[in-house]
């Protein structure tokens, strides 16, 4: 009798069983030896576990500030910060185009004022930060460089990361602003300026994360994120920049979903693959063929029906990152399909984090699922098959021509397309929606954000533009739109505007002025 055909959810074929002939071309390396499929470090969590974050954002500076010390108290050891959709797209709050959004799905900040108020009382020597921003990345790195100064911190110590993946935005997520030529520009000036300024700062994670979330596989999640890391590296050698020290501040963000072993294989072929990448790039420093990254479960596997479901799913999410070697880790609330996480929600998932590190075994030691026949099948076919993928963007000219033809948008979209169809034909199974469901309902509060935010945050401008020295704050604009005419680096004319209380809105603007918008 023939069983039923079972795949993954990228559509590897999975057989009943599997044995050591379905292993071909074993990496006997070790942890921390090159390729790095079996992790970074040779210890991995023995010496150090992943740094455990919670994506946090909301309403005002001052609101966020609170959420932030409570997760601290709660056991953080680094923070994530979430930013408005105005902030993220280079509006301040009083703009037309920010009516309504201000505060709704992260923290409002127009200026180092805020960014003043959004760590009050949390040293940033102290602390590692992660900032989900692209567009205006540069320009809440400059804020957050700023704030440090006013701490007087030693920027040798500062440590973090702004996501700054301009090139997922065209293919998956849409909050850029520029062009893409102008876009990686500013990548590459960050690069160059961290190198000096902030060496111990994360200049970059390459989001495979939105990728995920826009409805890709697993397979086109490694592929894709990875064609766009080698765009980012090939523009920064043009520009001079030593790949055996851009390469080590190189970090990427990875989503986790509930096939808990393709998603293990997922993150050992990505470390394999981009080890070769780098290599055949010219890097020559191991460390900088390391792919170190931050995972976060996956916010488009919650549903709205019975949520609580959701907490065995993020427990699945949370063993699959650590099973597969991640550095930093932020679990979803079981409640974000229905709004923003309550502070129990946050609680949960934080728990859910120091279970597995603390009760579960799966940190005891380094890449517990060597060695398992289906595990080390599963590795070679995401490989494989995103090798496939790759050598098709390649042959197009890069990721940048991919994108601007239309192709990884393409390919998303069909995977998305059939991943709903199978849940509506019922070949794929989700418990509580189309499967072992309840009429039940639900009965959980939602977070939701007052609307009386914007006005605050209007006020909060009107007051900070009435005392700044306007006439030095014009002066640095102009000094940004002259140099975005020529091939200087604006980092340190940025860092000098919000040191002068210029607003991320007018900084966007003064961009937009020279190289337009993209459409």
């Amino acid at each position: 009798m023939q069983s039923k055909k079972l795949t993954t959810d990228s559509d590897i074929t999975v057989d009943e069983v599997y044995t050591a002939a379905d292993i071909k071309n074993t990496d006997n390396s070790l942890p921390g030896e090159f390729p790095f499929t079996r992790g970074v470090q040779a210890s991995m969590y023995r010496g150090k576990l992943w740094t455990m974050r919670q994506y946090a954002g909301f309403s005002t500076a001052e609101e966020s500030n609170k959420r932030y010390h409570y997760l601290l108290n709660q056991g953080v050891n680094g923070l994530s910060v979430a930013f408005d959709l105005p902030t993220q797209i280079g509006y301040d709050s009083d703009h037309a185009l920010a009516d309504g959004e201000v505060g709704k799905v992260g923290v409002a900040i127009d200026s180092l004022e805020d960014m003043e108020k959004l760590f009050e009382g949390i040293k940033l020597e102290t602390v590692s930060t992660s900032m989900t921003i692209n567009a205006t990345g540069f320009i809440l790195l400059a804020f957050y460089v700023a704030l440090a100064k006013k701490q007087g911190a030693d920027l040798n110590k500062i440590t973090g990361t702004i996501q700054n993946d301009i090139l997922k935005e065209y293919a998956a997520r849409g909050t850029y602003i520029y062009p893409p030529k102008p876009s990686m520009r500013i990548i590459t000036d960050i690069f160059e300026w961290c190198s000096k300024e902030v060496p111990k700062w994360n200049t970059f994670s390459i989001s495979g994360y939105h990728i995920r979330e826009a409805g890709s596989t697993a397979v086109q999640e490694v592929a894709f994120t990875l064609s766009n890391g080698k765009a980012y590296v090939k523009a920064a050698l043009i520009k001079g920049l030593d790949i055996n020290v851009f390469g080590k501040r190189l970090s990427f963000f990875f989503n986790a979903h509930n096939n808990l072993f393709e998603e293990v294989a997922k993150f050992r072929a990505a470390r394999r693959m981009w080890a070769k990448i780098m290599k055949d790039l010219g890097a020559t420093d191991e460390k900088a063929m390391m792919l170190r990254f931050h995972t976060q479960t996956g916010g488009s596997t919650l549903t709205a029906q019975q949520p609580l479901n959701n907490i065995s799913r993020v427990t699945i999410q949370t063993l699959a990152a650590v099973l597969g070697g991640t550095q930093s880790l932020h679990t979803n609330g079981y409640d974000e399909a229905l709004s923003l996480p309550t502070e129990e929600a946050a609680k949960i998932a934080l728990r859910t984090q120091q279970v597995v590190a603390f009760e579960s075994g799966a940190a005891d030691t380094a890449d517990p699922l060597a060695g398992s026949y289906y595990v080390e099948y599963l590795t070679a076919e995401v490989e494989k098959n995103a090798w496939k993928l790759i050598g098709t963007i390649d042959a197009m000219g890069g990721s940048v021509e991919a994108i601007e033809a239309g192709f990884i948008q393409d390919e998303i979209a069909k995977s998305a397309y059939q991943y709903q169809q199978n849940i509506e034909n019922e070949s794929k199974l989700i418990v509580g929606v189309n499967k072992f469901v309840s009429e039940d309902l639900n009965k959980i509060p939602g977070f939701k954000i007052d609307d009386s935010i914007q006005k605050m945050q209007v006020d909060k401008l009107i007051a900070l533009k009435a005392k700044r020295d306007n006439t030095a704050a014009k002066t640095c604009l102009q000094k940004i739109a002259a140099a975005a005419h020529t091939d200087q680096n604006l980092m340190p004319l940025v860092l000098d505007a919000v040191e002068h209380y210029c607003t991320l809105g007018e900084i966007s603007d003064t961009l937009r002025d020279v190289f337009g918008e993209y459409k």
